[in-house]
């Protein structure tokens, strides 16, 4: 792995470390569908989120692995694609479990109706405009304002995407 995407993968893993929800959109009879998931994290590579086997979202993924997801704040956005698959496996659910999931799955680790649901990332793209790149960009916004243009192809945002 060449050292730029190194850096973009491990760019992009410290800004998913922000997050503890992202929506997950699946093919749908009716086209695409999104819907918020609790984000347990990421591990070798691989995202993971809690989700009941009583979902729809369940028969969609078995019609249709591939799924998009993404994560937004006002200085962050994140757009990833990948392929997801469910998992009751118990030591992974121990490792993963949050108490606030006991909200949907009231018997907690061993409710019946949890599962684990896993996304392989294919390609990932985000934006990161905190920090001295907020900075920049409000800059870059400020002048264009001012002047009457449309900022520089590329001034708006530092758009990164990594093939995984």
């Amino acid at each position: 792995m060449n050292d730029e995407k190194k850096d973009g993968r491990a760019h992009l893993s410290e800004l998913m470390k922000k997050f503890s929800t992202a929506m997950l959109v699946t093919h749908g009879t009716g086209g695409l569908h999104g819907r918020p998931l609790s984000f347990a994290g990421e591990h070798d590579g691989r995202l993971y989120f809690s989700t009941s086997v009583e979902s729809g979202k369940v028969a969609e993924l078995q019609d249709n692995p591939r799924v998009a997801i993404t994560m937004q704040d006002s200085t962050r956005y994140i757009s990833i694609s990948g392929t997801a698959e469910l998992s009751d496996d118990p030591e992974l659910i121990e490792r993963l479990w949050r108490e606030p999931w006991r909200v949907w799955f009231p018997d907690g680790k061993s409710d019946p109706a949890l599962r684990i649901l896993s996304v392989e990332p294919e390609v990932a793209e985000y934006w990161d405009q905190s920090g001295a790149r907020g900075i920049k960009y409000l800059i870059e916004m400020a002048k264009a304002y001012a002047t009457g243009t449309t900022p520089a192809s590329g001034a708006s945002s530092d758009n990164v995407k990594i093939r995984l």
